[in-house]
């Protein structure tokens, strides 16, 4: 990795104790980021935060935040200013999901999917523009990142309140590259398949619960089987080179897209 690709970055991460938040929050701090690590767990939070800090390239700090809670957005945003200066850019990647059938979906499933993928991001990426909109013009873009799924793209019977959720990430990515372009602030965001992460184990395990899989590893098996181009699902490595792209001068002319990073299960 380049230790100066994203020097002078500030940047904040949703869900970044563990899975891909807390693999991104590395990779941008080893390429000279400054990283505000938030999370319902603060203590996992903190024990990222302490190892970037320890290997002494870019600084992080941890925050205790619930993203479904404006004014914890809010405050995230403010203890990154606080921290480093300013935010140029925000990475909302908190995400959970729950398997039902359709029609075993009830109001608590609904309410809490939407309530942490969707609701969250809109919440996160407010509050973030709202501070760089007051920190005035800047010579590069700032950038808002959204973590959508190939649930943006695919219905998947297992899992409909999850895809309406994703599917509310793109129309947020797309959405708010509109109404953000007057203030130079970028949106985009990628879109991961199957990626090995401590969502994804508990999803193993509730598919199984539901019926929709005989056994545990069934789910994975069955993905790489029918769906992917590339055998293999993903683990967080293979995430942190598109992230570390949005995050960087190099993404400058993007705004509005949402990248697919899913062994090709989009084009099957």
């Amino acid at each position: 990795m380049d230790p100066e690709r994203l020097k002078g970055k500030n940047i904040l991460i949703t869900g970044a104790a563990r899975g891909m938040g807390a693999a991104n929050a590395e990779a941008f701090s080893a390429q000279g980021a400054n990283v505000t690590l938030g999370d319902l767990d603060e203590g996992a939070a903190q024990e990222v935060a302490d190892r970037i800090n320890g290997a002494g390239n870019g600084r992080a700090i941890a925050v205790k935040m619930d993203v479904t809670k404006r004014a914890d957005n809010a405050a995230a945003v403010a203890a990154t200013v606080e921290a480093f200066g300013s935010i140029n850019v925000g990475l909302f990647n908190a995400g959970l999901n729950k398997p039902r059938f359709f029609m075993d979906i009830d109001e608590d499933n609904w309410d809490m999917i939407m309530s942490v993928n969707t609701k969250a991001m809109w919440l996160g990426m407010q509050e973030t523009a709202r501070q760089m909109i007051a920190q005035g013009p800047q010579d590069k873009p700032y950038k808002l990142i959204n973590v959508g799924s190939i649930a943006s793209r695919k219905p998947l019977v297992d899992v409909t309140v999850y895809c309406t959720s994703k599917y509310g990430c793109l129309a947020l990515t797309e959405c708010g590259a509109l109404g953000l372009a007057e203030h130079n602030i970028t949106v985009n965001g990628y879109a991961p398949g199957v990626v090995v992460t401590p969502l994804w184990e508990q999803l193993d395990k509730d598919l199984v619960e539901i019926g929709f899989k005989e056994r545990e590893g069934q789910a994975y098996d069955d993905i790489v089987e029918n769906n992917l181009v590339i055998k293999r699902v993903s683990y967080p490595k293979d995430i942190i080179g598109t992230a570390s792209f949005l995050a960087s001068d190099d993404s400058d002319y993007m705004t509005g897209q949402m990248i697919s990073i899913d062994g090709g299960w989009v084009t099957k």
